[in-house]
């Protein structure tokens, strides 16, 4: 039987990881979001990991996801990606919001093209090359015959798919999403996890993504990260019994035996850290 395990060695592997966090610290004033917190995803050729994170409301799952972005600044400690310390947003780093963020005045393809342009000066794409990649990620969404709409006419779901193509078009290799899509109805959502599932498995970024869903997270995620009450801090990094969703719709993948244990397994943890909470630096960083 499948247990998980709490959070408390590190796995090294050659080269920079991907992203690690070095005793982090969170303030705003007298609230502490985020304790110490401490791990690795590790740079593995040609593999992406997809992590998800769940945790009790107002843990700092958010708070994670900004300094990544470098939307936030660590009170004590570092944030690395590929090695390089975050101190602000960067091209490498691209962020998908709960909230619809499309650019209301411009059309989906203009939406899609409007990164590739604020960054010519490092893309140095012809505007062909711009139409053509934008092109193939609305196609690759499932959004070809939309191109020329604005996004007061697209549904919610429509909507996602835009900024995900957006997004996807500056090849970032880390991809951060918060709560993406629990806006959306439940067969919208479903159909968007397998969508996602697939584009990360072709396009193999790193992508961290905030849910509080726990099918979700075990659907989407090949390692769950579950954090404790705040200040945050990660009690459990879960991989091993977590089953593999690519090609695998997720009303399908829910009736199979290991996905329901992943659950299971999941869900026991996440009730042990609300029913118990876990004492502040009692584990140690995050494998890798």
């Amino acid at each position: 039987m499948t247990t998980a395990t709490p959070a408390t060695a590190r796995r090294t592997t050659a080269g920079a990881p991907v992203v690690e966090m070095r005793e982090v610290s969170v303030r705003f004033g007298a609230t502490t979001a985020l304790l110490d917190l401490s791990f690795t995803v590790q740079d593995e050729p040609d593999i992406g990991e997809f992590i998800t994170i769940i945790g009790p409301s107002g843990c700092g799952k958010s708070t994670l996801l900004n300094l990544i972005a470098g939307f936030v600044t660590p009170s004590d400690g570092e944030v690395l990606a590929r090695g390089v310390r975050v101190t602000g947003p960067g091209r490498d780093r691209g962020m998908i919001f709960q909230q619809y963020s499309s650019f209301p005045n411009l059309t989906v393809l203009g939406n899609v093209t409007f990164g590739m342009e604020i960054n010519d000066h490092e893309l140095k794409l012809t505007r062909g090359e711009r139409t053509d990649r934008a092109m193939e990620l609305i196609r690759q969404v499932g959004l070809e015959g939309h191109e020329r709409k604005y996004p007061d006419q697209l549904s919610g779901g429509q909507q996602q798919r835009v900024a995900i193509a957006r997004t996807l078009a500056l090849e970032p290799p880390i991809l951060l999403m918060d709560e993406p899509f629990s806006a959306l109805d439940e067969p919208t959502r479903l159909e968007m996890q397998e969508l996602l599932v697939e584009l990360w498995y072709r396009r193999q970024p790193t992508i961290f993504c905030v849910t509080h869903s726990v099918t979700e997270a075990v659907y989407l995620g090949d390692r769950v990260f579950i954090m404790t009450q705040g200040p945050g801090q990660i009690a459990y990094c879960i991989r091993d019994c977590i089953p593999p969703s690519p090609g695998i719709p997720p009303l399908v993948a829910q009736e199979r035996y290991d996905f329901k244990n992943a659950v299971r397994v999941v869900t026991e943890a996440f009730r042990h850290v609300l029913e118990n909470g876990m004492e502040t630096g009692r584990h140690g960083p995050v494998p890798g």
